[in-house]
């Protein structure tokens, strides 16, 4: 007895040491903080439902008094991506603002290229909407579809190369990237952008996405790490960079030491949330290392699988938790 009691606080020992906390749920961590950033896949929803408790998790903070804002790696502008809440059964109005990797693409877009033509890779017609919306935030832009005729490139999305309706351009399929990350149809677009030195936008700088039961599908962020490889150069918006975080924090009004971001990858969440000097919230079970770490959805990690995790990534959060639930 007494030798588990010893490891049971060498276990603690070694996790306060490296500066984290393990908690079964938030409802010891919500009274510390009054302001709380928070990621939307692998917190909040997975893309098709709301995960377990985090509905109720949100109407908690808002009932207490807390501060909320959205934090996202997607290429949705900031309105789409709080007005899509809703499908997920969260109230849009209980958040003081969205900052989105799209929106800030899209700005950067219409600062520097108005006049300009793109190479739009994005999703299918099914995103029509935000597509079209993202677009007109860009401003002036014409879509082309031949890299000789470029002045830059967007990586928004993995389906297709966006055509251009006004000279009957059909969408390219990009056949099995998404999901298969088959680059047959897309790298030699890819060489041929790179060898005439087009500047990349990534709007959504996210490597993976965890699909429901689980799938990891990649993301843009996979399409720029193979656009550099073959030479090019490209611009990220999102996380984990710190004036995404510190655009949040001018949201909630509040000072850095009240405020806590909530997230799943510890690349793009926690890494950013230590850059810009504030505390996080590593939700392991629902997220882009539930795998890596085996658990089940709302399984909470032990301690040694947490500072095995942490220090093979060499990344570790404030707190940890299984989901974003009381």
């Amino acid at each position: 007895r007494d030798r588990i009691l010893l490891s049971i606080a060498m276990k603690t020992a070694a996790a306060l040491a490296m500066g984290f906390t393990r908690h079964a749920s938030f409802r010891d961590l919500f009274p510390l903080y009054d302001g709380f950033i928070l990621d939307q896949f692998g917190v909040m929803h997975n893309g098709e439902e709301s995960l377990p408790g985090a509905v109720e998790m949100v109407q908690t903070l808002k009932d207490s008094g807390k501060k909320l804002a959205i934090l996202s790696n997607t290429s949705s502008p900031s309105l789409f991506a709080l007005g899509k809440l809703r499908r997920f059964g969260f109230d849009p109005e209980h958040f003081e603002g969205a900052v989105t990797s799209g929106e800030e693409a899209s700005k950067h877009i219409y600062s520097n290229y108005q006049g300009c033509k793109a190479l739009l890779l994005t999703w299918n017609s099914d995103s029509n909407s935000i597509i079209e919306q993202f677009l007109k935030q860009c401003g002036d832009i014409e879509l082309t579809q031949d890299p000789e005729d470029a002045d830059l490139v967007i990586a928004h999305g993995m389906h297709v190369i966006r055509g251009n309706l006004n000279d009957n351009l059909k969408d390219i399929p990009l056949g099995g990237l998404f999901l298969n990350e088959d680059y047959k149809v897309l790298d030699p677009v890819l060489k041929r952008c790179a060898a005439l030195g087009l500047p990349m936008i990534n709007s959504n700088p996210d490597m993976v996405v965890v699909m429901p039961g689980g799938i990891l599908a990649p993301m843009p962020g996979k399409i720029s790490a193979r656009y550099e490889e073959l030479g090019g150069k490209c611009a990220f918006f999102g996380k984990p960079h710190r004036p995404h975080f510190e655009a949040c924090i001018e949201q909630l009004g509040l000072a850095k030491d009240r405020v806590v971001h909530v997230g799943d990858s510890l690349h793009h969440d926690i890494v950013g949330a230590n850059d810009t000097g504030i505390a996080s919230v590593f939700v392991a079970s629902a997220g882009v290392h539930a795998k890596e770490l085996g658990l089940d959805l709302g399984e909470l990690p032990n301690d040694d699988a947490l500072i095995d995790l942490f220090t093979r990534h060499g990344i570790t959060p404030t707190h940890a938790v299984p989901l974003f639930r009381f």
